[in-house]
């Protein structure tokens, strides 16, 4: 069973160090565990490997954890919003790993099931895959990629209950659960903690075996990285008024 934190500062009491892997769930601004990223950057912690689908943008998500000058490598597969990540990496101050998001997904699975290392096409022929093992199998040719284990992961779900069995909504859920399997000691923080029995085992996505830490969710308002608006169309037969 999962032990119940008061606060995101306190599940990581004790357990940051300085040079870590971090492994962090969501996608852009959307499903991120911010209450733990915000306990990561006022922890001090420095010279960190950061391993997530990207790095938010600037000010926002990890983006703050680059902005304290905390991060010394990052593994991820997109970073296009984020402006002083790009200025950190031309400047040589970042290290940088890219990686094709789906592989990146797939590194992280395999980690949390203990299979050190896969073969995949994508890549091939391409800078990805330069200085990895190759193979050819039915006369086509992989790459050999490793997976990601993290010293600790942190997860947004939408619903937990207090056994750390997670369900998560939308968009939240394509990279949280991967990471909560990846990493050697992993924290969610939960919009919603009920009482085990209260959920639907057919919508459990991650099962409390993985999560060592919860904690309660802020309430907060939802960030995204670009909003597109446009002019309701008037219905059909509607009275516009002047």
């Amino acid at each position: 069973m999962a032990t119940m934190f008061s606060s995101a500062a306190e599940s990581l009491a004790g357990v940051l160090h300085d040079g870590m892997t971090l492994a962090v769930g969501g996608f852009g601004l959307c499903g991120i565990p911010a209450d733990l990223i915000a306990a990561v950057r006022d922890s001090g912690v420095r010279e960190l490997t950061v391993v997530s689908n990207n790095m938010g943008v600037d000010g926002k998500g990890l983006g703050v954890l680059l902005e304290a000058g905390q991060v010394a490598k990052v593994i991820a597969s997109y970073v296009g919003e984020n402006k002083l990540f790009a200025e950190q990496y031309l400047a040589g101050i970042l290290q940088v790993e890219f990686t094709p998001q789906g592989t990146l997904a797939e590194r992280l699975r395999a980690g949390g099931a203990g299979i050190p290392a896969f073969y995949t096409k994508t890549g091939v022929g391409t800078v990805v895959a330069e200085g990895k093992p190759h193979e050819e199998f039915d006369g086509e040719r992989y790459v050999l990629e490793r997976a990601i284990t993290a010293d600790v992961a942190l997860v947004h779900a939408h619903t937990a209950d207090t056994g750390g069995n997670l369900m998560y909504r939308y968009t939240a859920r394509n990279f949280n659960p991967v990471v909560a399997t990846a990493g050697q000691f992993t924290i969610a923080e939960a919009e919603v903690i009920v009482e085990p029995g209260h959920l639907d085992p057919n919508q459990v996505v991650t099962p409390g075996v993985y999560i060592q830490g919860l904690v309660q969710a802020m309430a907060r308002h939802k960030d995204i990285e670009q909003r597109t608006i446009r002019p309701r169309p008037a219905s059909a037969g509607a009275v516009v008024a002047d």
